[in-house]
């Protein structure tokens, strides 16, 4: 797939600032560059002699049956590539047997999202005002969210100063009113956010983990951890997956990549918790290495966006389905029939 026309051909149709909120990062566009990168620099040691002619993408997260280990990363004002929103990738990833993760800032409403038929996660971002937080995961544990993701790497809401080069969140939306920008609180709860304030909760602990697991009843990911310490924390606190994230490029623009703290995070987890991987992942050479060295699964957000903006849900499903085939193609190539095959041997730094 040509990733970078369909990121042109959604820019074209989506306003200036739109474009810009997707596109930015913590720091410029090297930091996306740098994150992709840094999974091209492995490189392969394929198995030979091996029939792997139809290798099966197909695996479990959390229990739950997937066809394919690339899943839909949660972004938050998917409305502005779309009307509908979440609920139009809901529909693709159900009709390509993969999983979807939702902001806590989508746009559209926990039940439209839910009919689309696809499992989902709910991504929370602890609110300062907790009784906001508690509402959003009773809400969508009661829409049918099977799991939380706690988004451990921003604690809080970056509104640049005038002038400022890149912009990570958008300050001012006029034209994307906020009873669309937070389709799940009612108007008296989003007057009760703070208007140009810090939203989310800082210095929150890992007992955060415990609360959300006992208030949801669900398993709880936890997203943004780059260190192996992290990650064994998040675990003895409960975690039942960790997410290694960079959030896209958008939480400390020096951090290590994804790739290159993935194996790190997997040996410190061991068979504690289930590990996934995002940011940067652009082909499904980059799939076969996150699985390899140890993920469960992968999450993809930026170029889903930009199918979404360009094309709809056939676009969504366009880039699931697209990135599937090049991981079987690559699994076939290294000798890999399953994706339980793809082991830490198959990939050298």
């Amino acid at each position: 797939m040509d990733l970078a026309a369909l990121e042109r051909e959604a820019a074209a149709l989506l306003p200036a600032h739109v474009a810009d909120y997707v596109r930015a990062t913590a720091g410029g566009p090297e930091v996306l560059t740098e994150a992709t990168a840094a999974w091209d620099a492995f490189r392969h040691r394929p198995r030979v002699l091996r029939d792997s002619r139809s290798p099966a993408t197909g695996t479990t997260v959390l229990g739950v049956r997937v066809a394919t280990p690339v899943l839909i990363a949660p972004m938050a004002q998917q409305i502005a590539a779309h009307a509908d929103g979440e609920a139009v990738s809901a529909r693709a990833a159900a009709a390509e047997g993969s999983l979807l993760g939702v902001s806590t800032f989508t746009g559209a409403p926990f039940a439209d999202i839910a009919a689309g038929g696809a499992p989902w996660w709910f991504q929370v971002y602890v609110l300062e005002d907790l009784g906001l937080t508690d509402l959003l995961v009773d809400r969508a544990v009661a829409a049918g969210a099977s799991a939380i993701v706690l988004t451990a790497d921003i604690t809080g809401l970056v509104h640049p100063a005038p002038g400022a080069a890149h912009s990570v969140e958008p300050s001012e939306w006029g034209d994307v009113p906020e009873a669309r920008r937070l389709g799940n609180l009612t108007a008296d709860e989003r007057a009760r956010l703070a208007v140009g304030g810090n939203r989310i909760a800082r210095g929150l602990g890992f007992d955060a983990v415990r609360r959300l697991a006992e208030r949801s009843g669900l398993p709880v990911v936890v997203k943004g951890v780059l260190r192996g310490d992290d990650a064994r924390r998040a675990v003895d606190a409960g975690a039942a997956g960790v997410l290694v994230s960079t959030h896209g490029g958008r939480a400390l623009a020096s951090s290590v990549p994804s790739a290159r703290a993935l194996a790190e995070v997997v040996a410190a987890v061991g068979d504690g918790a289930e590990v996934y991987a995002d940011s940067g992942i652009r082909s499904g050479r980059h799939v076969a290495t996150a699985l390899a060295l140890g993920a469960r699964a992968v999450f993809v957000g930026r170029p889903v966006w930009w199918a979404l903006a360009a094309r709809g849900e056939a676009g969504v499903r366009e880039v699931v389905a697209g990135l599937t085939r090049e991981l079987a193609v690559t699994m076939d190539l290294l000798g890999a029939g399953s994706v339980a095959e793809l082991t830490p041997d198959l990939v050298a730094p």
